[in-house]
């Protein structure tokens, strides 16, 4: 009696080997070179702010490559004698005060207006946003004079705040930006709490800003630099030296004050650390926040 043997399908002889091992990751000449570039490009870009730290603590200027590489020499005159002829402190307080007046402003004016840019429905809301687009196509300097002669012999606000404020109380480029992150948030999350009777400003500050805070923390730190680093304005606006920020009183130290210190080259770096140490010391603390939200976590389904 003859037996049948019943056979399968036969299986391809890539299926019956084995999975390679994989080994360790080599490190080729394409990487090698890859790192070399990064670490070159990172040493260019941050030898200006190494030898402008040095050179605020040289006792003597020196010009030269060895200047760059100090061995001693180290002193704090030339940050006193900047302290003895501007007032760092009330400096410092006008800076920051103006600053984080701007940055309040640019916030709330640019949430608003992006919100209503990108969730609202009403009749010329394009129009309206490309013109907002258009606003950034002028320069700021081609509008400081019908600012000057409105803000100071208009309104009388010269030597205060509020004069150095309001010409930067809107930004443009932040509400585009909060639009953009509007627009990203699914519509059903809206439609659901208006359902639900939640009016648009409780939409706004419930359920839209908590995801935009990285809009939040990113239109915050580009905002920071314009005011601190701003030099025209507020050099037009105050007379009186109490009341000017911290780029303005350097700025008036440089030129009539630092020919006469002891050190001016270090007191001039002195000066430059000193307006820039701020700036640094913000966005080395929150780089690591510049991550997106997950918007799709409020949508479930």
């Amino acid at each position: 009696m003859a037996h049948t043997v019943v056979t399968g399908p036969a299986i391809p002889e890539e299926v019956t080997r084995p999975a390679p091992v994989p080994g360790p990751r080599g490190f080729g000449w394409g990487t090698l070179v890859r790192y070399v570039a990064l670490a070159l490009g990172a040493v260019v870009f941050l030898f200006p702010f190494y030898y402008m730290l040095v050179g605020s603590f040289q006792a003597k200027s020196d010009t030269s490559i060895g200047g760059a590489f100090p061995i001693g020499g180290w002193t704090l005159n030339n940050y006193k004698e900047i302290n003895s002829r501007v007032d760092l402190v009330q400096s410092l307080a006008n800076s920051g005060i103006f600053t984080a007046g701007v940055i309040l402003c640019t916030v709330v004016f640019g949430v608003l207006a992006g919100y209503a840019l990108a969730v609202l429905h009403f009749r010329g809301r394009g129009m309206l946003f490309a013109a907002m687009l258009l606003v950034q196509l002028v320069p700021f300097q081609l509008l400081i004079i019908p600012l000057y002669v409105m803000i100071v012999r208009n309104y009388h606000l010269a030597d205060s705040y509020l004069g150095m404020i309001v010409p930067f109380a809107i930004n443009s480029t932040a509400v585009f930006i909060f639009r953009q992150f509007f627009l990203q948030l699914p519509e059903d999350l809206f439609n659901a709490a208006r359902i639900d009777g939640a009016g648009e400003l409780r939409i706004l500050w419930s359920i839209a800003l908590p995801l935009v805070r990285p809009a939040l923390l990113t239109v915050t730190l580009l905002t920071f630099i314009g005011p601190w680093n701003e030099f025209l304005w507020p050099f037009l606006i105050t007379k009186d030296n109490s009341m000017q920020p911290l780029a303005v009183s350097l700025a008036n130290y440089l030129s009539n004050v630092a020919g006469r210190a002891t050190n001016p080259y270090g007191a001039i770096l002195a000066g430059a650390v000193v307006l820039a140490a701020p700036a640094v010391a913000l966005f080395v603390a929150f780089q690591r926040h510049f991550t997106s939200s997950d918007i799709g976590s409020g949508v479930k389904g």
